[in-house]
């Protein structure tokens, strides 16, 4: 197997475990559709009928959606409960996010490590060269074990999140503009309403950035880096970059068949991901400041 296939499949492979644990699979009635929430849903009634996760997590904000719908509209409501489960979940994993963004701006290293013992397969070369892994993990304060299990401890949370925007039934019932946000980005085309592409497009484009962002952000950290010590920069392994097309493909085509309440989601969720990144990177600069004032 190739090793994109080997990465993309890990990749699926997390992301279905992820779902599966958390219980992420959406309630529906006996007709199949979602089992809405609304103001009248009690708490006891989606724990006696369903399960924890859908108690717990999701009736809370699905209730809070339901409440601030009417009040502030659909995408202020929406941004508001995202914003407030980012900043709760970055305040208590900064240093995981931190750290996956350090393994980013590490890359260009790892491939410089990677490459000098390309070809080696001797027991001997293959213990020097996860030596120099290790030690630079350990020079740049990176546990990759722990922040994975971080990250993957995130998702429940995240996923409840999604599941609150199908499920309240104010946001299903709330319109922007012409925008139904109960109809498919595709069938709101269909009919001849074109301001369904403008919302699939930005969409669209805010997960482009906020999946290359810290990609990005690599590059030109590693062309600062080699021009500092006069060599060229280090190439970022194609195989991320196919797997980030993977996924932001993925959505895409999701993106055109869910509900357009979900589009408006994964917009906001981009762009909070998108301000996630520039202030976790900004963080990691502040640190090595510090670090060598100190030193």
């Amino acid at each position: 197997m190739k090793p994109e296939m080997k990465k993309l499949l890990l990749v699926t492979t997390v992301l279905v475990c992820a779902f599966m644990l958390s219980g992420c699979r959406v309630p529906t009635d006996e007709t199949g559709a979602i089992k809405e929430i609304t103001l009248n849903t009690s708490f006891k009634e989606i724990m006696s009928s369903e399960n924890w996760f859908s108690a717990i997590l999701v009736w809370p904000m699905a209730w809070a959606l339901n409440n601030l719908t009417p009040r502030v509209g659909a995408i202020l409501a929406i941004t508001i409960i995202t914003v407030l489960v980012n900043v709760v979940l970055l305040a208590a994993t900064l240093k995981s996010q931190v750290g996956m963004q350090k393994m980013q701006l590490l890359q260009a290293d790892m491939e410089r490590i990677n490459k000098k013992y390309e070809g080696r397969t001797d027991q001997a070369s293959k213990t020097k060269q996860a030596q120099e892994i290790q030690q630079l993990y350990s020079e740049n304060n990176v546990n990759p074990f722990g922040m994975f299990f971080i990250q993957f401890a995130q998702f429940p949370i995240i996923i409840a999140v999604y599941q609150a925007v199908q499920r309240a039934s104010a946001i299903k019932t709330a319109h922007i503009g012409n925008i139904s946000m109960e109809t498919s980005v595709w069938s709101g085309l269909k009919s001849g309403v074109w301001t369904y592409l403008i919302l699939f497009v930005i969409m669209a484009a805010t997960q482009y950035v906020s999946m290359n962002l810290p990609m990005w952000i690599n590059k030109i950290k590693a062309q600062k880096e080699a021009e500092k010590h006069h060599r060229k920069p280090v190439e970022p392994n194609n195989s991320m970059k196919f797997m980030q097309w993977y996924m932001f493909a993925m959505i895409a085509g999701l993106g055109l068949i869910f509900p357009a309440a979900m589009s408006v989601y994964w917009a906001i969720y981009s762009i909070i991901t998108i301000a996630k990144t520039i202030f976790v990177q900004w963080y990691i600069d502040r640190q090595k400041e510090r670090e060598g004032l100190v030193r």
